[in-house]
């Protein structure tokens, strides 16, 4: 009678499991982000974006260093007591200092325009979601969420991230 019971319980038990593993709904999630810089970053667009970045932070530290001499001449004339070209440079360091203000804001908001534009080109993402859906199909995800788009994951197993998976699948692809 206990060995009926017990098989009885071992084959409820195996029923459920059975059952309820087929209830799982699998997950993944992809740094998107990352997968761009590794697989692009040789790609023409993002050789000018470089480029183009090189060259505003180039800009940058030109008008910075402009502004520090400007400071440094206007240190040198109080010194020497001569007010009126002190008046002269510190308008001039107020002026550089906001144009370098407006620039940077102007010139950042280009850049991050940009950079948004080369992560939603077509070619990039028609390769990625080509590759994340054979990745899914053939791994049984049922659905893959963007890491960097979803701010409502509080926390996640690295075990469901696919994304070092992804790369290496979308490098032998852009090899061939």
């Amino acid at each position: 009678m206990l060995k009926r019971i017990f098989l009885f319980m071992m084959f409820g038990l195996i029923c459920f499991g059975t059952a309820y593993s087929q209830q799982i709904t699998r997950i993944a999630v992809v740094d998107l982000p990352r997968v761009y810089t590794v697989i692009f970053p040789q790609s023409r667009a993002v050789r000018e974006f470089e480029e183009r970045s090189a060259k505003v932070q180039s800009d940058i530290n030109r008008y910075t260093n402009e502004i520090q001499s400007l400071r440094a001449q206007h240190a040198e004339a109080v010194l020497q007591g001569k007010e009126a070209d002190a008046v002269r440079l510190e308008g001039q360091i107020i002026r550089r200092t906001e144009y370098l203000r407006e620039f940077y804001q102007t010139k950042t908001a280009e850049l991050e325009t940009q950079r948004n534009n080369l992560m939603q080109s077509s070619q990039f993402l028609k390769q990625v979601d080509d590759e994340i859906k054979y990745i899914a199909e053939s791994e049984g995800y049922y659905m893959v969420i963007n890491l960097k788009d979803n701010t409502s994951i509080l926390w996640y197993s690295r075990s469901i991230d696919i994304t070092d998976k992804l790369i290496q699948s979308l490098q032998t692809k852009t090899r061939n």
